[in-house]
């Protein structure tokens, strides 16, 4: 049977204008206002109705030219990545230092826990394998704490870490700037530290932990409606003669640009599932999402953005991003350091090699794990 949310009865017509595809004229503003505050110059998108949209070179480039510098709308660490790679909550750049980053896969490779070298969920490994190397008592500590500084080390500097503005210890940064720019725009409201501002923290933790245990695309939707309620606040506190929908329409503006379907209808059929079983299957995704959306419901519902808690939205956006979403991929300066040691001349590569080979060989392959997420 299918599955019926009284949002989407109760909003009709507010949602049909969310999911009323832009107009040609529309996209191209969109694009040529996106491009001038990018401040890029020789490119321009053109639309074709048989191909879409494509961005096309207004002038000669050289190799090797930045063309276009975007800024990431909405992205997510994939959840067992966080257990391999500490990265800013924001940039995803990698943050503290190259002994830390290493003396954290250590630790927690001591503790059993599971390493996903690019597997599927399901399929992680135990890093506690009897096949790498154990090394001296006090050196995993030491390098966390900094007391054991690497040989090199300093060609790859990175930025120290700066906790979360709401006091939670999921979220982590590498400037203040970055820490500020994610509250604003949505961790505020998916915060589960004591300055959230979400409605129910036990709300939320919930809703994490269902998309930790089945998906967690369901994490970048949150972070997708989080952002359009934070954007229609901002809005609505400068505008205060506009209609709520008005005010909504332009929060929701740059998600409207994407193109969309419903989750449960063009979500990649699993080889696992017998495809005589496909309504069954859709029916299943479609329980799932409302599930999920439930549960953020009761996390961060906004009674003005009402229409964002509809399933029909809700599946609308994760159905945007299983058809548009791009591989999150930022390389370890962990497997950068290995190699430059490996590229060092002697002696000085022998020299350096005395604790770093013991790292290398403690670490196993999880030395060259990258963050690894979605945008």
């Amino acid at each position: 049977m299918e599955t019926k949310c009284p949002v989407d009865a109760k909003c009709a017509a507010e949602i049909s204008a969310m999911l009323t595809p832009p107009s040609p004229l529309q996209l191209q503003e969109y694009f040529e206002e996106i491009i001038s505050e990018r401040k890029c110059h020789g490119i321009e998108v053109k639309q074709d109705g048989n191909l879409s949209k494509g961005v096309y070179a207004t002038m000669e480039l050289k190799e090797g030219e930045l063309i276009l510098k975007d800024k990431i709308l909405v992205g997510l660490q994939h959840v067992p990545n966080k257990l391999d790679c500490l990265v800013c909550g924001y940039c995803f750049q990698f943050i503290e230092s190259v002994e830390y980053q290493i003396g954290r896969k250590l630790y927690l490779q001591s503790l059993g826990v599971p390493s996903c070298n690019g597997c599927d969920e399901g399929e992680c490994s135990s890093s506690s394998s009897n096949n790498k190397a154990c090394l001296p008592e006090g050196v995993i500590a030491a390098l966390m704490n900094g007391e054991l500084v690497l040989p090199y080390s300093d060609k790859f500097p990175l930025p120290s870490t700066v906790p979360c503005p709401g006091g939670c210890q999921e979220a982590y940064y590498c400037s203040k700037s970055c820490a500020q720019t994610d509250w604003e725009s949505s961790h505020s409201l998916l915060c589960t530290g004591e300055r959230s501002e979400s409605v129910s923290i036990e709300a939320l933790s919930k809703f994490i932990q269902h998309a930790t245990e089945t998906n967690d695309i369901f994490l970048l939707a949150a972070k997708t409606i989080s952002f359009t309620i934070l954007r229609y606040r901002k809005l609505k506190a400068a505008n205060a003669d506009r209609s709520e929908l008005s005010l909504l329409l332009e929060a929701w503006k740059p998600i409207s640009m994407g193109y969309k379907r419903r989750w449960w209808e063009c979500i990649s059929f699993p080889d696992d599932v017998d495809r005589s079983d496909d309504t069954a299957f859709r029916m299943q995704i479609q329980q799932l999402a409302f599930k999920s959306l439930q549960l953020l419901k009761a996390a961060i519902f906004d009674e003005e953005c009402e229409p964002l808690f509809s399933l029909e939205i809700y599946g609308n956006i994760i159905g945007m991003f299983e058809l548009n979403n791009l591989d999150l991929v930022v390389a370890s300066p962990v497997e950068d350091y290995f190699l430059y040691i490996d590229d060092l001349p002697d002696p000085e590569k022998e020299k350096a090699e005395k604790i770093a080979r013991q790292l290398l060989d403690a670490l196993g392959d999880d030395y060259s794990i990258c963050c690894q997420g979605m945008i």
